[in-house]
C-alpha cells in the first residue's frame, strides 16, 4: 500500500475516532441523567424515545468524521483548510459542552444558550467545508438538521419546565 493511501486511512480513522470520542465524553454527562433528572422533566409530544438518541448520534459522528477527513486530506498548508478545521473543532467542543450543561449541570436554560451557539458554529463549519469539498459540506447537513430538532426539543423542555 502506498504511503499516501496509508496516511489517508490513518486520517480517516483519527477523524472518526475523534468525533466518536466527543460523543463518548458527552455521554458521561448524559447517561446518568437520563433515568433520573431527564425522566422527571415535562417533554413535548415530539420527543423521540430515549433509545433513538444513541444510534442517531453515533451515525452523525461517523458522518462528521468522514466530513472532517475530506477537508483534512486537502492539506493543512492550505489556509482555508486550517480555518475550516478550527471551526469544526469549535463546534465539536460546543457539542460536548451542550451535554455537560444540559444534562451534567441539569440546565435547560444553559443548554438552550449553548445549542444556539452550536447551531451557528455548525452553520459556519458547513459553509467553510462546502468551499473545500461539497461532499464534506453535504455530510454535515443531517447534523445541523438534528441539532435544529434538538434545539427545538431543548427550548420546549425549557418552556414546559419553568
Amino acid at each position: 500500500m502506498d504511503s499516501e493511501r496509508s496516511r489517508n486511512i490513518l486520517k480517516l480513522v483519527i477523524s472518526i475516532v475523534a468525533c466518536q470520542c466527543a460523543g463518548l465524553i458527552g455521554s458521561i454527562f448524559t447517561m446518568p441523567a437520563i433515568p433520573t433528572w431527564y425522566e422527571t422533566l415535562a417533554k413535548p409530544s415530539f420527543t423521540p424515545p430515549n433509545w433513538l438518541f444513541a444510534p442517531a448520534w453515533v451515525t452523525l459522528y461517523v458522518l462528521m468524521g468522514v466530513a472532517v477527513f475530506l477537508v483534512w486530506r486537502k492539506g493543512l498548508g492550505i489556509e482555508n483548510v486550517k480555518a475550516a478545521l478550527i471551526t469544526f473543532l469549535v463546534q465539536l467542543v460546543l457539542n460536548v459542552l451542550w451535554s455537560a450543561i444540559f444534562f451534567g449541570a441539569k440546565s435547560p436554560v444553559g443548554g438552550a444558550v449553548v445549542i444556539v451557539l452550536l447551531w451557528i458554529a455548525i452553520l459556519f463549519t458547513i459553509l467553510r467545508f462546502f468551499k473545500i469539498s461539497t461532499v464534506a459540506g453535504g455530510l454535515l447537513i443531517p447534523y445541523i438538521l438534528w441539532v435544529t430538532f434538538a434545539a427545538a426539543l431543548n427550548i420546549s423542555i425549557l418552556t414546559l419546565n419553568i
